[in-house]
């Protein structure tokens, strides 16, 4: 009988999907899924319900996505990071970020390019990779830093690398790479003629001394770069799929040729409202950083005082947490563990891993502090039993 093409039986239920279910069923606080439980600043809001009300955002917008949304990105671009782009034509507009990552992948990466992935990665990447018809070439991140080798990174770039996926501040680790290494991987890709696809979603979450540099801002690298954002992570609307991308006009009309034939254009309503937060002043930052600063301290001491090891993540909202000591099994025993005996969610990292890398991850899991402090004091409740149950 009828079956689906070959091309996506590879890509089964998500982990994240399992994990929800499992935790629903056993009503465990969940930490697992990167996604707020609380809305970003009603004003926002009701940018977007006015859009509504007066017909503006009701019909089709430019698929390019609607010119005060272009405009506020490429403001933000040059606010934050001194690039100026030209918001008709280096700067357009996805249904989130995922959409962004897709469309750039199939946009620029030839059938039979190799494209290189730092492991573990979010796991839409590889998909995407597969579906263009690349060749995935695979580096692994290392604990406790989740650094990557130099000389094994070096190694990976050929005559046949088209392009490399980059993700900083990094899901699911938390790493925000250096100027440093960021430097070395611009040599290595000017070196080969090789395009990024920089996943900068959780540009505005960094933490400590630490700084995120955009690949596109290092030296002879804009125009070969295309860069990711969205709403989402900045502005706590994940359910509204508001993201973008932007670069050199030649790789953004790649973009721009797979969008039109994805999606063309996106929720209206929406990209009014994200046009309106893109105005906002430092002030709306710095209070974003202190809120999940703070959050970030109250699962870090949760986790250390219930035995796991954790150390401080740089960027992001989640952090990468070792059980060897207090758990034999692997990641994705422990997680069902904890959801079971102890009632909490977390994400075993074997989604973000496709080859025998996997085992670098294999005895930690990621949980998110994206969520209410009560829900987080909650978890930490519970997590204080671990030891016992163990």
């Amino acid at each position: 009988m009828p079956t689906y093409a070959r091309r996506v039986a590879p890509f089964g239920t998500t982990v994240f999907a399992e994990i929800n279910t499992l935790a629903s069923q056993h009503q465990a606080v969940n930490l697992g899924q990167g996604k707020p439980d609380f809305d970003g600043p009603s004003d926002i809001i009701e940018v977007v319900i006015d859009a509504l009300k007066t017909g503006k955002g009701n019909q089709y917008p430019s698929g390019l996505g609607v010119a005060e949304l272009r405009e506020g990105i490429a403001h933000h671009q040059e606010k934050f990071y001194g690039l100026s782009l030209n918001p008709n034509t280096q700067v357009q507009v996805t249904c989130g970020a995922s959409e962004g990552v897709y469309a750039s992948i199939l946009g620029v990466v030839n059938e039979g390019d190799e494209v290189i992935l730092l492991e573990p990665f979010f796991d839409t990447y590889l998909p995407a990779v597969l579906n263009a018809g690349g060749i995935p070439r695979y580096v692994p991140l290392y604990p406790p830093t989740w650094s990557f080798d130099r000389d094994e990174l070096r190694a990976a770039f050929n005559e046949g690398t088209g392009a490399i996926i980059i993700n900083s501040p990094h899901n699911p680790t938390g790493r925000v790479f250096s100027r440093g290494e960021l430097e070395f991987i611009a040599e290595l890709c000017q070196e080969h003629d090789v395009i990024v696809i920089s996943d900068e979603v959780y540009e505005h979450l960094v933490y400590d001394n630490h700084r995120h540099i955009p690949m596109a801002t290092l030296p002879n690298m804009f125009e070969r770069t295309l860069t990711i954002s969205s709403a989402a992570k900045t502005f706590s609307f994940t359910g509204w799929k508001v993201g973008w991308v932007t670069g050199h006009e030649t790789l953004v009309t790649g973009v721009w040729r797979i969008h039109q034939n994805i999606t063309f254009s996106i929720n209206a309503p929406a990209q009014y409202g994200i046009a309106h937060a893109l105005g906002y002043d430092e002030a709306y930052y710095q209070s974003l950083h202190a809120l999940y600063d703070g959050k970030r301290h109250l699962l870090l001491n949760a986790l250390r005082e219930s035995g796991l090891k954790a150390d401080a993540p740089q960027g992001a909202f989640y952090i990468m947490t070792d059980f060897s000591e207090l758990f034999d099994g692997n990641a994705e025993d422990f997680a069902r563990f904890l959801i079971t005996e102890v009632g909490v969610a977390t994400i075993p990292p074997s989604t973000f891993y496709c080859t025998d890398h996997a085992h670098i991850g294999s005895k930690h899991v990621r949980f998110a502090f994206c969520k209410n402090d009560d829900v987080i004091h909650k978890a930490a409740e519970r997590l204080l039993t671990l030891k016992k149950k163990v």
